[in-house]
């Protein structure tokens, strides 16, 4: 089974236990059985349209460009108890194997008392609250909480000429009702504030539907930058059938989209060699075919005598970009993790599932690879410990 198919398959149990917990609760305090009964229908039937409402518009991968009250009012709620409920789920799983353990030890022991049995019963219902309480965080502020990122990378074949100069870099775009068109446009104005030498967007524009595609370049048409503005495709380009088309659309808004291509950006007599790709994988990953040979289209493209810096939306092309002697890859496809705890530890992220490469700094002999967070959201229109992010790079010349 893939992944994603585990992931629903937890989901659905996740909601049958849910289910349990809310029937117990009504029926501990509804003494009567037809009201009961009654109530509980009425839940399952407001549960039931609105799993078919969502899930009949995710089927029909028609996506609107601005904020619509059923997003507002169905989908941002749904979405929130759907992610919020899977990861209670695990809480009340881990919490109930030590409570079995001292029911066992109970057995053998004097019961305990009564105010240190409500105490417990207390924290783990806090304990259990706390997924809902981070998921309306990320709901209404977490997804929207941009952070700037300032930083320095040290590129050892640097041109002098180049020494200081400045990338700004966006991703993940996913224009849709949660990162409408004009919340796209105060991100290009945030980056256009920056004054970077140069912007590079690392793919995923749209989501599914290809009806958005226009927005979205008409939202980022208006970012300026000295030495251009340029991109890579990512994933959610490739399966939403965009690829030529939205590479067109940015050619005529200014931006050039790096498809197996390189660009010489000159300073004077020097230049570094900035290189694009579409979406690679090495396995299948959803309608995406696995290529025999990560970055075997741009092996020939690479300066071996001068610095060479990739656009390349899958973070898992670093490795073999560090052996080809690719100085500096940008990447995004993670969002962080877009749901992680990694401020409890740094291995709690839904992406560790698919890749190593999550967010940040990772580096390698010949080689340096930064993951940005993205602006945008996928599925779950929530950001908890993943805030959305630009990245300003001042390059420098000298050792990593």
């Amino acid at each position: 089974m893939s992944v994603f198919g585990t992931v629903f398959l937890i989901l659905a149990i996740s909601q049958v236990y849910w289910a349990w917990r809310g029937y117990r609760f009504a029926a501990a305090r509804i003494r009567s059985r037809a009201l009961l009964w009654t109530v509980c229908g009425a839940v399952l039937a407001v549960y039931l349209v609105l799993y078919e409402f969502n899930m009949g518009a995710w089927r029909d991968r028609s996506t609107p460009v601005h904020l619509t009250l059923h997003d507002a009012l169905a989908a941002g709620p749904w979405w929130w108890w759907a992610a919020s409920s899977f990861f209670a789920f695990f809480l009340a799983i881990l919490l109930a194997i030590p409570r079995g353990i001292v029911r066992l030890l109970r057995r053998f022991e004097k019961p305990m008392v009564p105010a240190r049995r409500e105490f417990l019963g207390r924290t783990a219902a806090a304990l259990t609250a706390a997924p809902f309480v981070a998921g309306t965080y990320g709901l209404l502020y977490g997804r929207l909480n941009l952070e700037v990122t300032h930083e320095t990378v040290r590129i050892p074949r640097l041109p002098r000429a180049f020494d200081g100069f400045r990338i700004c870099q966006l991703s993940d775009i996913h224009i849709g009702p949660f990162m409408p068109e004009g919340e796209i446009r105060k991100y290009a104005t945030i980056a256009n504030a920056e004054k970077a030498d140069l912007i590079a967007l690392t793919g995923d524009f749209v989501t599914f539907d290809p009806d958005t595609q226009g927005p979205a370049v008409n939202a980022l048409r208006g970012l300026r930058a000295p030495f251009g503005v340029y991109g890579c495709l990512g994933n959610h380009d490739a399966w939403a059938g965009v690829e030529d088309s939205i590479t067109e659309l940015f050619g005529q808004a200014g931006v050039w989209i790096l498809r197996g291509e390189s660009a010489a950006i000159r300073a004077g007599a020097e230049s570094f060699n900035l290189i694009g790709v579409d979406f690679q994988t090495a396995r299948r990953f959803g309608p995406s075919m696995p290529v025999k040979r990560l970055l075997g289209n741009i092996e020939g493209m690479v300066d071996r005598e001068g610095a060479n810096i990739l656009l390349s939306h899958n973070p898992d092309t670093f490795p073999r970009a560090a052996e080809l002697g690719i100085d500096l890859s940008l990447a995004g496809h993670t969002h962080g993790g877009q749901l992680a705890l990694e401020f409890i530890s740094p291995e709690i992220a839904p992406s560790r599932l698919v890749t190593p490469y999550v967010a940040g700094w990772f580096r390698k002999p010949g080689g340096q690879l930064y993951v940005n967070r993205g602006i945008g959201t996928i599925f779950v229109p929530i950001r908890v410990g993943a805030p959305p992010e630009i990245t300003v790079y001042t390059l420098r010349c000298g050792e990593a």
